[in-house]
């Protein structure tokens, strides 16, 4: 059988593009590596303008039973104690955020993407490309055999596996940064709160999520990572606590969950169009900054935008105008939030400049307003 679109990864971008999909009518392959649920390195901030694309997604309901936490607000600590409240409000949808798990998130979405008539493969990974001799891809290769379409959709994420396949990309040197995530239990963060600690060579987030644990995400310079062997409850000791907020706050903590730890080479937008029949999706399209709260709402969006683009074209459509449209809608959607983040980020990696732009920011509650509103473009 030769599907109208294949997508490799369950995410909330491959979720929303498939769901998407199918309800305009086509035959949508959707392949997942692990089998669901399962824990993902994540912040776990569920941005408040998700709502409205889980209304559209017909999966509302469903979140809002799965125990997540309303986060009122996010606060910002520096190094020297100084602090910046941000409410959610601030970032659209008129109301909290939500704290909650991607293992449940992501399995409410993959089970509404089955009972709109997407065929999900899980635990099968694309270990190829298929392409024909003038290069145009037609799909992947899987352990289960081939799955063949007339669009594939990389919704791998920051490893984009197939973008790399034909970008003929290798990892040639040592990736700066790392990040690590677990879920704890006994940590003291403010109710209703996202709390962000900069320290040394990154930043890190802590807030709830279902069944009462505390979601910690964190960044840190490689170089740092390897220094204290890679142990990650020394890391978050010895770095991310050197943040007084942070040493108050997870004095008595104790991991939950198996730490997962994922190397990050770069943020920023990657090829949208790789190949002929190729369109990338989520953070396989563009990774934003973790502390901007913003990732799953771009993921949820993006996949919008390519189901939007490919339900217009059809997927036998010429692909020049296609993979045209769904680049400039890309621009035009990502690009603002994208370039504001990448300013911020200088900040937030080097400590005098983000006491510096704490300091500013506490100055003015209508410069806060506007930079939370540029993060979602």
């Amino acid at each position: 059988m030769i599907y109208d679109v294949l997508i490799v990864g369950g995410g909330p971008a491959g979720t929303s593009a498939a769901i998407r999909l199918a309800r305009s009518g086509a035959r949508v392959l959707l392949l997942e590596k692990e089998r669901f649920p399962r824990h993902k390195l994540c912040g776990e901030f569920v941005s408040p303008e998700c709502a409205a694309q889980f209304v559209e997604l017909g999966v509302a309901d469903e979140m809002l039973a799965a125990g997540g936490v309303a986060l009122r607000e996010t606060v910002f600590y520096g190094r020297g104690g100084r602090s910046v409240k941000v409410p959610s409000e601030w970032f659209g949808g008129g109301g909290a955020a939500l704290g909650l798990s991607r293992a449940a998130m992501d399995e409410r979405l993959l089970q509404r993407a089955q009972a709109v008539g997407v065929e999900v493969w899980q635990t099968t990974a694309a270990t190829g490309l298929l392409q024909e001799s003038d290069g145009r891809v037609a799909g992947a290769r899987t352990g289960a055999g081939e799955a063949r379409a007339r669009i594939t959709l990389d919704a791998t994420g920051r490893g984009r596996v197939l973008a790399r396949r034909v970008e003929g990309k290798t990892v040639t040197k040592r990736a700066p940064l790392v990040a690590f995530k677990t879920h704890l239990s006994d940590a003291a963060g403010a109710a209703n709160t996202c709390e962000i600690y900069f320290y040394r060579g990154g930043y890190g987030g802590l807030n709830s999520v279902e069944g009462g644990a505390g979601n910690l995400c964190f960044i840190i310079a490689a170089a740092d990572a390897k220094a204290l062997g890679g142990d990650a409850t020394r890391i978050m000791r010895e770095i991310v606590m050197a943040n007084p907020r942070a040493a108050e706050t997870l004095r008595g903590a104790k991991a939950q969950t198996p730490w997962l730890a994922v190397a990050l080479e770069r943020f920023g937008r990657f090829s949208l169009a790789p190949a002929e029949g190729l369109l990338t999706i989520g953070d396989a399209a563009a990774f934003i900054d973790p502390f901007t709260g913003s990732g799953m709402l771009m993921a949820l969006q993006s996949g919008a935008l390519a189901a939007e683009v490919i339900a217009k074209h059809g997927p036998e459509s010429a692909w020049p105008e296609l993979a045209a449209e769904y680049r400039a809608r890309h621009q035009e959607k990502f690009a603002g939030r994208l370039r504001v983040c990448s300013w911020l980020r200088r900040a937030a990696f080097a400590p005098a400049l983000a006491e510096a732009a704490l300091r500013l920011a506490g100055v003015s509650e209508f410069a806060r307003l506007r930079l939370a509103q540029a993060t979602r473009g």
